[in-house]
């Protein structure tokens, strides 16, 4: 078993889930492999080996191998698409490119976003999504203009688990010649994921949050996508990333994309009926409340949400990591430092955000214990006599 779960209940798969054991192997098979790009026996097979993996994420997302350029994780491949589609446009156009983004995105689209715009590389609509934090797609269409470069819309929440309608935009914005970005790092555990399906341009995933180790991404980058690279040097991936191919933490994505996509439909069901256990155990806390979509259709399996009034969001993290309960006030994506939540402000949520994460190793015994945690800390907490805001 993994270190990471080994000595509590873990329930922040969310920020990271461990990997599985084909992952782990690949990976260790690989990890002193020659470089990739040497044209020695042992570099070729080295190169086979992130070849065959670059097969089987593109079979995993129904895309092309061609399509598919591996990263340093989702962050890298977030910004590659905002920057990359951003600045291929300015070289290329008269006007100043339009980028259309959502407020509940991942800091990783949000922040480059901003920082184009700020540059003036760029000029930026954030649409706010409903209180449930799912984003209307015609909210987002009716923002296009004629210099709009550039739509990105996260397939699902990372904080919430709010799931958006990404396919949706596809085709529209498609006849309008307007690139689409998702970042689809939380919906690819639990959550058909289909390049040709939702007509996106660009895809951004991270292998440590479906089963594979951290390090290690993948940017779905559509054939004929006008995009300039972050960095320059030997352009070793498709002439858009370059740098030595990692061929065992790229051999362990691979080997992960499609145990996650087999295991899939089984996780899916199982996470679901753990995670309303979940809820449902402390649903009749005073001051408890479960947040994002009412439809479980709408949100992520995995995903259970909770504002929590008059507790502190350091009393509260800290108490349930004293009781062996790993869990988050919100997004593992930042320095470590509690802030607040940007989702939470977002959607108009009040009280201590505590998000809540299931993975593939959970069981019904982490969720039962969960509970009975969260039940014994959340009223003390409470108690006037602690002095807790």
């Amino acid at each position: 078993m993994s270190t990471i779960v080994a000595m509590q209940t873990y329930l922040d798969h969310a920020a990271t889930t461990p990997p599985r054991p084909e992952a782990r192997d690949a990976l260790l098979a690989w990890l002193e492999a020659a470089n990739a790009s040497s044209t020695h026996s042992a570099g070729q097979r080295a190169r086979t080996v992130v070849e065959e993996a670059r097969e089987q994420v593109a079979a995993g997302l129904r895309c092309s191998p061609h399509e598919v350029v591996f990263t340093s994780g989702g962050t890298e491949a977030d910004n590659l698409a905002v920057k990359g589609i951003v600045w291929a446009a300015r070289e290329r156009r008269a006007a100043v490119p339009h980028v259309i983004t959502t407020a509940v995105e991942h800091p990783a689209v949000l922040a480059p976003a901003r920082w184009l715009a700020d540059r003036g590389d760029c000029t930026l609509t954030v649409i706010v999504p409903d209180t449930e934090g799912c984003v209307d797609p015609s909210s987002v269409l009716e923002a296009v203009t004629d210099d709009t470069v550039l739509v990105s819309v996260m397939a699902a929440n990372n904080e919430l688990g709010a799931v958006n309608d990404v396919a949706a935009l596809g085709d529209p914005l498609r006849a309008r010649g307007v690139a689409l970005h998702t970042d689809a790092v939380q919906a690819m555990a639990t959550r058909d994921v289909d390049v040709g399906d939702w007509g996106v341009d660009a895809m951004a995933l991270s292998a440590h949050k479906f089963g594979g180790p951290q390090g290690v991404g993948v940017a779905v980058l559509r054939r004929g996508l006008p995009i300039e690279p972050l960095a320059h040097g030997g352009g070793q991936d498709r002439g858009v990333r370059s740098g030595t191919f990692a061929a065992g933490l790229v051999a362990a994505c691979g080997v992960a994309v499609t145990a996650a996509v087999a295991d899939r439909p089984v996780l899916a069901v199982r996470l679901r009926e753990l995670s309303d256990r979940l809820a449902d155990g402390v649903a009749d806390l005073d001051g408890v409340r479960r947040d994002g979509p009412r439809d479980p259709a709408a949100r992520l399996a995995s995903h259970v949400h909770l504002s929590i009034q008059g507790v502190s969001t350091e009393a509260l993290t800290l108490a349930l990591d004293g009781a062996g309960v790993a869990a988050s006030p919100g997004a593992a994506c930042g320095s470590g430092a509690a802030s607040a939540s940007s989702v939470a402000e977002a959607v108009g949520l009040t009280g201590t955000p505590l998000r809540l994460s299931l993975g593939w190793t959970t069981t019904r015994d982490d969720i039962d214990r969960a509970v009975d945690v969260l039940r014994d800390t959340i009223p003390r907490l409470q108690a006037p006599e602690r002095g807790v805001a």
